[in-house]
């Protein structure tokens, strides 16, 4: 066990009055043992803990007291102060319930004593008449009556002077909250005073009920009474008043009850007042005239919707329900309460009372179960499933079990599960499983969907009430059932929870049933074979989620599964190892050892002493290709039930094995498990290690005998100690150069967490580790240059990690820190956007460093306004960067100088967002609430918010203009500039700014460096002499300098937004602390309103929203009034401007109203969330009448508005559930808009749909526009909408009267969309009658006039409805028989119109459509009959008769051609589908007959001159080739293959021939699936080619085509032709295999698009076995190898699809008998990581085999080399130093060269020792090893060039040169241990010498 650091616990000391403590000192005796003293000196101490210990003490002395002394001057003067002490102390002191506690223990004696001491201190307490003190009082009153018989009695001798006070504080409180309306914070405390109040007084009634013995207290002189009816009348006005907090109302809706019970006689009476109450049926003159005049306006009045619902609260709470004590008035008053609240339920929509309605729905059948323990039969029959009452709950659950809010959703699953409890109660004994209100309950809830949320929870209640039994008899596959929706996260929770329930309750039905060998079998069958099943073959999430929720649950269950499941994963392992998309056995296997081990049913040294899982599988578990099968592995080894669980070495050498190839992950989500899993482990390793040391200490000397386990333990922490160092080590060797974003992210996490997890020893903990002793100036550098990373994450990561570090780090070589210090100055003007947070960065890390404070004070503008003591005692970060902000304000206002002369010469040589973003960065460093150069920050403050200003007048003018997007021409002609002076003379920002009178070409020479300038030099002319200059023409495009402004734009309003957050407010000119005056604050306020109201760019309104919110949130909690109202204002007064409709208004009516909403949205969020969101109503009201405006507006511009704000308000998160009342109207002006003849309110209107519609339905997460995971039943949405259901009825029904119009319009889209929209209006059972009525609707043949429109439109509606109704899961399977043979003899009616009697083709085609969808689903559903003869006789009439078959004479222009020719092409591929089926073929039915002739038929379609025809038929001929080779059964393949006899010479045929790409691309497709044995020989008779031509032929087509799909398709036919005819043609093929290897090649390349190299990978695995692996170099060395480097490069794709497939290569390979497996275990699916290490052992092993060490050796290190890859490298550094932004061209961003490079070498060193060289193997040799040594001079060479820290001003090159650099040392190294004889070389060379 390890011991945890306590959390310290603060109490505050009481302090007592130093006239009481006179008199006690008094009291106290000299040795100080009396009770006075031991008091006094309890009083005097300073530490509250103190007191507590020495207060119990006293209590114990006190106890001990004889009655003599009880009544001593010394004992009633402690009893004095301990009241005092008690009434002083806050009610949350840990003191004063102490002091209550032990109070309660005190003999009787001093107990009376006691209590006259409270009394007289409670006296004193409830004379207070300070408003602000009444809460304290409360709090007391409240104390006092909390377990505290002293406290108690006190109340109750002072009962009515506490009634008064109570009385009086309410009224107080009541009248101060009316005084002080609109001081939300005030109003809020004042609110919670009321709550306490109300609740005070509920307690004195409830327990003190001494003083309402009797009747005494009744009479109307009572102050008693009149105390109560006081206080009663003020709670029902409280209840009454909306103004005041739910919270409040409610709590005096159970006062009002509770205080009219105590009051009200006879009791008897009471439900019935209660219900006339509710009913709103009260006669004044039955009801006692006290309660009418207290409770006037309950009798009167018309009661509010939440006052009912208060009322029924209070009804359900306060009255008594048990033991039917109320009678039949009380089960009638239940019943009214339950009508009362169901009625209710459709009307409260607001959130919080929804929460409250159901709340009290559940409370209200908790009571009706209390009842019907004692009730009528005549309740027993209002409260059965079957009545009317629990009909109408069960409708609201139904309606409100998936409500967005949680609390709902809780509630209805309690009232289901009452609804059934309360049925069983109402039963006379009757067997609850064969109930029919159960049955149908059942039957019910199974008929839902199971994307339905709620009927997990309403099945899981049902499963305890009947038992799962009676689930599984309906249906045996509801588990498999279940766990199939488990994919979905959304549902998988409550899937689990829902077989939880069945398997718990199965297996306890089975254990009474059966005995334990018998019922394990049944139970393991229906719970855990499933589970296996998905485990092994399931996609990805749904194996994630099942072992998430399902699996941790069913072990629980039952622990002894888990070895049935490890027996049966076991056998299969290593069978089924998986891929990329299964887990398979082995990762089933991992993932039950992982969550059995993590849930403590397993350990890890159990499970290797068992033999569960051997080394080498876990291994293979740790590199697979599937992502989770990895992070089970490693789950299994850092995850255990105990954190105190000591490692083995077994799992520290798996830890390193899987970081080395797990690393460069480039999923964000595994990065993300593998850093927490091995967080993890390394809190273990900290805790184990603890213990350890722990129990080293705590050794007795028997023990230290024993030797062995004192070494063990030494042993342990020094393994340890190896192993952290081992882990860091490789940490930061993957820091090397050129590593992958993903590789460093994971390091520097991982670091990061050690470095955590192992910091400084603190107290009593002993570090096992510490990294900061594994760091040297070496890594101190790499973490520098991580922040070059164009990654933003990895920049953070590295600094917060040298922050954790920080003491360790020596920095203080004055020359580094200038040099690193100027890198961040240069950077901070790039005009790369990252660079500018490479800069923040690396300042902020240099601030840290006491040198830096010289190096600022060098610059002199800096030293002259910087005068500080270095000895003061502010901090060095303090000091550091306050100079550093100084320093870099000083250039920046240069800087915003030169910019006012020339916008574009800053935008193109010191864009100053750097600047500003670096400002902002160093300031969030500092705690800016505890500063000590108060002066000099003010000064600073000040001169920040006026650089800010000054700079956005300079750059605010292009983000405000109307199309800040193209203000500056690509064009760089004089005429183009011309054209622009319209727009210039528009947007000027200010008259001297020659960015609008001169060129938009710059001539440069070099950048301004305005470090060079001194302060006597005149700024004005730099810029004038650079344009003079001569050199290099700098193109200033409009990109430049939009993101010059809007990024500065951006970073002003960060800088603001950020000094209003953080700094201290200074509300007085004389504050000592406040850093930002409230003017400063007003001013920035202003300006966020004025930039927010009128920036056009999104870019720059975006962010300064970010800032205002910052701004706005501050101002909500300032208890500045003047500051604490400005959101108010605003708000009022933008709505009042875009209500004007004013002309002179700049507010922007395009784009979305650009920053408007935004504007809003930051002023209602600041709104208290606790508050009535007043402000957020008021808003949206006026926002809705807008948006619907009354009456027609000729100026829209306030309706777009409307709109477009209500937009942005809908999909804001942070309203909640406060906006949901509003969507109804929303969904109400989206839809009107749509009609608006004005194209900006369609548009608006049709974007708050859009949003509104993700609102109600949540977000969309699937392309799949049917899916079910968004969808509502019409029942909950009406009922959380209401007010939609008329409307939207209206809206259909105008759309309804205009769709037959629609369906006949001349316009073809329109009778489309008709056809689409009839689907839903039509019920599901309907659909058969109104298809009939469609199909009789439509003309005879003999008709005279025929309106095709008409025809074509009806026909478009059949198609639809058919298919709709065919797809259903929800017809009645008896119905569909009889509809379809009544649909068919309609069809059968109007058949003509598909044939040629029919001289339309669009209609024709259409009833084609309508035949096709029948013969699918005939087809599919192998429905047979003699009724459906006929049917298909007259499609084979159709078919035979048609164009198609007897030829086409039509031209394609005919309108309908080509609809026609598809369709009637479909409908002969479907009938031949059919017809292959051998339930068909073999039957009478005339469908049998298509086979006959189908080969035939196949020929014909596939010879059409019409691709229309072509097309879909080759599809169709694809798909059955595709079911031939897949792995189904032979029968099924069976009908397929009939269809493909005799295809071979027109297939060839067409590939000559063919044009249409789609159709030749569809014919290789074919030709690659068939075989070539059967193919090859047909070529000669049928094109002319042999096989030789026939692969030129192929192989030509992947050089000419420009489509990607038919080269990938070509390279894999070519391939199998190569393969084919290398193993069965004896004809030398020297030329073709050249051409065949450099297309294979070439495909590899990164240039190469996708699907191009996964082509060339899928090819590489198919020839591995004859070409790569083969004992025979059959290509020869250099080809191999060629191939080998393919495998290699595809090894490093950045597509992970492309890797995972490569690696396939790999696991043929390793399947072949010559390769010998050197590991103890043979992978086979491994990840791209690993694989390629296992590429470079394989290639070297097949070299020793083929004898070809020296040769390959040779090329092996001109790979490692990489000349070939150096020039490619020198291209793209020339191509990216082009100055345009963003533009990071072809990058890969997972390949790592050195990774490469390293696992190469490291199997050349082992393959060395083998390699034995001959004299001319030594001369190439050599002159590798010249060119090696030649490149280390040029590298160095130019490493010298460079700049200085190039890391961060030429970081591509730097990191190139050192990745060469490396290269050639590797390959130098290699070259050395060859032991190369130079002067025997020399003699070769040089024979005649």
């Amino acid at each position: 066990m390890v011991l945890k650091k306590k959390k310290e616990i603060q109490v505050d000391a009481f302090v007592l009055e130093c006239q009481e403590l006179e008199t006690l000192r008094s009291f106290a005796d000299a040795e100080d043992q009396n009770l006075a003293s031991l008091l006094l000196h309890c009083l005097q101490l300073s530490d509250g803990i103190h007191q507590i210990y020495s207060m119990k003490q006293i209590m114990t002395l006190l106890k001990k007291m004889d009655r003599n002394s009880a009544c001593s001057p010394m004992i009633k003067c402690c009893l004095d102060i301990i009241g005092v002490m008690y009434f002083s102390l806050g009610a949350k002191n840990p003191l004063k319930k102490v002091l209550a506690s032990s109070l309660n223990g005190l003999p009787e004696q001093l107990t009376t004593e006691a209590v006259c001491s409270f009394v007289r201190c409670l006296k004193e307490e409830l004379k207070t008449t300070d408003l602000c003190l009444y809460r304290k009082v409360m709090d007391n009153l409240a104390s006092c009556m909390e377990n505290f018989s002293i406290g108690k009695a006190s109340i109750n001798n002072l009962f009515k002077e506490v009634l008064q006070f109570l009385q009086k504080s309410v009224l107080e409180i009541q009248e101060e909250n009316r005084k002080l309306s609109g001081n939300s914070i005030v109003e809020t405390r004042l609110m919670h005073d009321l709550l306490m109040a109300i609740k005070v007084s509920m307690m004195l009634l409830q327990k003190v009920q001494e003083n309402f013995q009797g009747s005494l207290w009744k009479k109307p002189g009572s102050l008693v009474w009149q105390s109560m009816c006081g206080l009663l009348k003020t709670f029902t006005n409280f209840l009454m008043n909306e103004g005041l907090l739910p919270t409040v109302q409610t709590t005096s809706g159970l006062a009002v009850i509770l205080f009219t019970k105590t009051m009200f006689d006879p009791v008897e009476k009471l439900p019935c007042l209660v219900s006339d109450l509710l009913l709103r049926s009260v006669k004044c003159a039955s009801v006692p005239e006290w309660f009418v005049s207290s409770c006037d306006c309950l009798c009167t009045e018309e009661l509010s919707d939440s006052v009912l619902l208060f009322l029924c609260h209070g009804a359900l709470a306060m009255l008594e329900w048990k033991n039917g004590s109320m009678g039949e008035n009380g089960e009638k008053l239940l019943l009214d309460i339950a009508l009362v609240l169901l009625s209710l339920a459709s009307r409260l929509k607001e959130s919080n009372m929804a929460v409250s309605l159901s709340r009290i729905l559940a409370i209200w059948t908790n009571s009706a179960l209390d009842v019907l323990e004692s009730s009528s039969q005549n309740l027993k029959s209002s409260l059965n499933g079957n009545s009317n009452t629990t009909g109408k709950l069960l409708e609201y659950v139904y309606t409100h079990w998936e409500h967005p809010l949680d609390a709902v959703r809780h509630q209805a699953k309690l009232i289901f599960k009452n609804i059934l409890r309360i049925h069983q109660a109402t039963l006379k004994g009757s067997v609850v499983k064969s109930d029919p209100f159960f049955s149908m309950l059942t039957e019910s809830l199974l008929s839902l969907e199971w994307h339905v949320k709620g009927k997990y929870a309403s099945l899981g209640c049902l499963v305890e009430s009947v038992g799962v039994e009676n689930i599984l008899t309906v249906d045996r596959t509801i588990p498999a059932q279940i766990l199939d929706v488990m994919g979905d996260q959304s549902l998988a929770p409550y899937a689990s929870d829902l077989l939880e329930t069945m398997f718990i309750n199965h297996k306890s039905h089975l254990i009474s049933a059966f005995q334990k060998n018998i019922w394990i079998n049944h139970w393991h069958d229906t719970w855990v074979s499933p589970l296996l099943l998905i485990l092994c073959e399931g996609n990805p999430d749904q194996t994630t989620y099942v072992i998430d929720y399902y699996l941790p649950k069913l072990l629980k269950c039952s622990p002894d599964s888990l070895s049935y499941m490890i027996k049966i994963l076991q056998a299969s392992a290593d069978a089924n190892i998986g891929s990329c998309n299964t887990r398979g056995a082995l990762g089933a296997l991992m993932a039950c050892l992982r969550t059995a081990r993590a849930h403590g049913h397993l350990q890890f040294r159990e499970i290797m002493r068992d033999g569960l899982l051997s080394i080498g599988c876990v291994k293979q578990g740790l590199v697979h290709q599937h992502n989770q099968v990895r992070i089970d592995a490693l789950g299994l080894l850092c995850e255990t039930h105990r954190s105190t669980e000591i490692l083995t070495m077994e799992e520290m050498q798996l830890i390193q094995f899987f970081i080395t190839y797990n690393l460069n992950s480039q999923s964000p989500a595994v990065r993300q498990q593998i850093c927490s899993l091995l967080k993890k482990l390394f809190c273990r390793i900290q805790e184990s290690s603890q213990v350890l040391y722990k129990l080293e200490q705590s050794k007795t000397k028997q023990e230290l005998i024993k030797e062995s386990a004192k070494w063990g333990h030494f042993a342990t922490l020094q393994q340890y100690k190896d192993f952290m160092s081992s882990i860091c080590d490789k940490l930061f060797e993957a820091l090397f150069p050129g590593s992958s974003h993903p590789t460093r992210f994971s390091s520097l996490t991982i670091l990061g967490s050690i470095a955590e997890i192992f910091s400084a020893a603190e107290g009593h903990t002993q570090a096992v580790f510490q990294l900061a002793q594994e760091i040297d100036p070496t890594r101190v550098q790499m973490l520098i240059q991580c922040f070059a990373s164009t990654f933003e994450e990895v920049k953070v990561l590295a600094f917060e990690l040298l922050m954790k570090l920080h003491d360790r780090l020596d920095l203080q070589d004055s020359e580094n820190l200038h040099l690193l210090f100027q890198a961040a100055l240069d950077l901070s003007i790039s005009t790369k956007p990252y660079d500018c947070v490479t800069a923040s960065y690396l300042l902020n890390f240099l601030i840290h460093h006491k040198g830096l404070l010289n190096i600022c004070l060098k610059n002199q503008q800096v030293a002259h306004t910087f005068q500080i003591d270095e000895d003061m005692s502010a901090s060095t970060v303090e000091k550091n960067t306050l100079a550093v902000i100084k320093y870099l304000l000083s250039n920046l206002e240069r800087e915003i100088f030169q910019a006012e002369k020339s916008l574009l010469q800053a935008a193109a040589s010191f864009p100053m967002y750097g600047r500003v973003h670096c400002i902002t960065g160093t300031l969030q460093q500092l705690p800016l609430n505890n500063l000590t150069l108060v002066t000099e920050w003010r000064q600073m403050v000040t001169k920040l918010i006026l650089m800010s200003y000054r700079l956005s007048s300079v750059v605010s003018p292009i983000v405000q203009s109307s199309s800040p997007e193209g203000l500056i021409p690509m064009d760089n002609d004089s005429e183009s500039a011309g054209r622009l002076q319209m727009i210039l003379h528009e947007i000027q920002p200010r008259d001297t700014n020659d960015y609008f009178t001169q060129a938009k070409i710059l001539k440069e020479h070099h950048r301004v460096d305005f470090a060079k300038l001194t302060d006597d030099e005149p700024v004005e002319n730099v810029c004038t002499e650079i344009r003079g200059k001569e050199g290099q023409t700098c193109d200033v495009t409009a990109q430049m300098v939009l993101v010059c402004c809007w990024r500065s734009m951006k970073e002003i309003s960060l800088l603001l937004g950020m000094l209003c957050k953080l700094l201290p407010l200074q509300t007085v000119s004389e504050s000592s602390d406040g850093l930002i005056t409230v003017e400063q604050v007003k001013g920035i306020g202003d300006y966020f309103k004025h930039h927010l109201l009128q920036s056009r760019h999104r870019g720059a309104f975006e962010l300064a929203y970010t800032g205002f919110v910052m701004l706005t949130e501050i101002l909500s909690r300032c208890t500045n009034e003047s500051l604490h109202t400005l959101p108010q204002q605003w708000l009022y007064n933008v709505l009042e401007e875009i209500k004007s409709c004013d002309p002179s208004s700049k507010l922007c009516a395009t784009r979305r109203s650009a920053g408007i909403p935004f504007y809003i949205q930051a002023l209602l969020a600041s709104e208290p969330k606790k508050s009535k969101t007043n402000l957020l109503k008021m808003t949206m009201n006026e926002l809705i009448s807008l948006a619907v405006p009354v009456n027609e507006s000729p100026n829209i511009i306030p309706q777009v508005h409307a709109l477009n704000i209500l937009r942005a308000l809908f999909r804001d998160t942070r309203f909640g559930e406060n906006i949901i009342p509003y969507i109804a109207d929303g969904i109400q002006a989206a839809i009107l808009g749509f009609t608006s003849p004005v194209w900006a309110v369609r548009n608006s209107s049709t974007l708050l749909f859009s949003t509104l519609i993700t609102r109600i339905f949540g977000v969309k997460r699937g392309k799949d526009e049917n899916s079910k995971k968004n969808r509502m039943t019409g029942r909950e949405f009406f009922s959380r909408f209401p007010t939609l259901y008329p409307f939207l009825l209206q809206q259909l029904e105008v759309v309804a009267r205009t769709m037959g119009r629609c369906g006949h319009s001349p316009v073809y889209r329109s009778r489309e969309m008709a056809g689409r929209a009839l689907v839903p209006f039509v019920m599901i059972n309907q659909i058969p009658h109104t298809v009939q009525s469609l199909l009789a609707g439509l003309p005879e043949c003999t008709n005279p006039c025929i309106r095709q429109n008409s025809v074509h439109g009806m026909l478009l509606q059949v198609f639809h409805l058919l298919g709709s109704y065919l797809e259903s899961k929800h017809r009645v399977n008896s119905d569909l028989q009889q509809g379809l043979v009544d649909i068919i003899t309609g069809i059968k009616a109007k058949v003509w119109l598909a044939k040629r009697q029919n001289p339309c083709l669009v209609t024709r085609a259409a009833y084609l459509d309508v035949l096709v969808v029948l013969s699918d689903y005939l087809g599919k559903s192998r429905r047979k009959g003699i009724e459906l003869f006929g049917f298909w006789e007259e499609i084979s009439k159709v078919i035979s008769a048609s164009e198609l078959m007897t030829g086409i004479h039509y031209f394609s222009a005919l309108p309908g051609f080509t609809q026609y020719l598809h369709s009637i092409t479909k409908l002969v591929i479907s009938v031949l589908s059919v017809a292959a089926d051998p339930d068909f073929s073999n039957s009478s039915s005339p469908v049998a007959e298509q086979m006959m002739n189908s080969s035939s038929t196949i020929v014909h379609l596939l010879q059409s001159d019409f691709h229309e025809v072509r097309l879909p038929m080759l599809e169709a001929v694809l798909l059955w080739w595709k079911q031939v080779n897949s792995k189904q059964a032979t029968k099924e393949k069976m009908g397929p293959l009939s269809l493909l006899s005799d295809l071979e010479v027109t297939l060839l045929r067409m590939a000559m021939k063919e044009k249409h790409p789609e159709c030749f691309c569809k014919v290789l497709e074919i030709l690659h699936c068939m075989d070539l044995r059967k193919v090859l020989p047909r070529t000669e008779d049928s094109i002319k080619m042999n096989p030789k031509e026939f692969l030129n032929w192929a192989m030509n087509i992947i050089s000419a085509s420009d489509s990607i799909k038919i080269r990938s398709v070509a390279l894999k036919l070519a391939s199998k032709l190569v393969t084919h005819l290398v193993q069965n043609c004896q004809e030398v093929m020297e030329s073709e295999m050249r051409q065949w290897i450099q297309l294979v090649t070439s495909c590899c390349g990164d240039e190469e698009q996708t699907a191009i190299r996964l082509a060339a990978a899928e090819v590489l695995i198919n020839i591995t076995p004859l070409f790569l692996t083969n004992q025979k170099l059959i290509l020869g060395l250099s080809s191999t190898l060629a191939m080998w480097k393919c495998v290699v490069l595809l090894l490093q794709s950045e597509e992970l699809i492309v890797r995972d497939t490569a690696a396939d290569v790999i696991r043929v390979a390793q399947s072949q008998s010559n390769i010998c497996n050197k590991t103890e275990f043979a992978f086979r699916v491994v990840n791209a990581s690993m694989a390629l290490d296992l590429a470079f052992g394989i290639l070297c092993e097949l070299l020793q085999q083929w004898n070809q060490t020296s040769a390959g050796v040779l090329v092996l290190l001109e790979w490692l080399l990489g000349e070939d890859e150096q020039k490619k490298d020198l291209e793209t550094t020339t191509l990216m130093e082009d100055d345009n932004l963003f533009n990071k061209g072809e990058v890969n961003f997972w390949a790592e060269t050195l990774t490469n490079v390293r696992q190469l070498s490291k199997h050349l060193f082992l393959l060395i020792p083998a390699t034995r060289l001959n004299l001319p193997d030594q001369v190439e040799f050599l002159r590798l090893a010249r060119r090696a040594s030649d490149q280390t001079k040029l590298v160095t060479q130019l490493l010298k060039e460079l700049p200085p820290t190039p890391e961060f001003s030429k970081t591509v090159e730097f990191t190139r040169l050192a990745i060469q650099n490396e290269r050639i040392a590797t390959c130098l190294k290699i070259l050395t241990l060859l032991e190369l004889d130079d002067d025997a070389c020399k003699n070769k060379e040089n024979p005649e010498k």
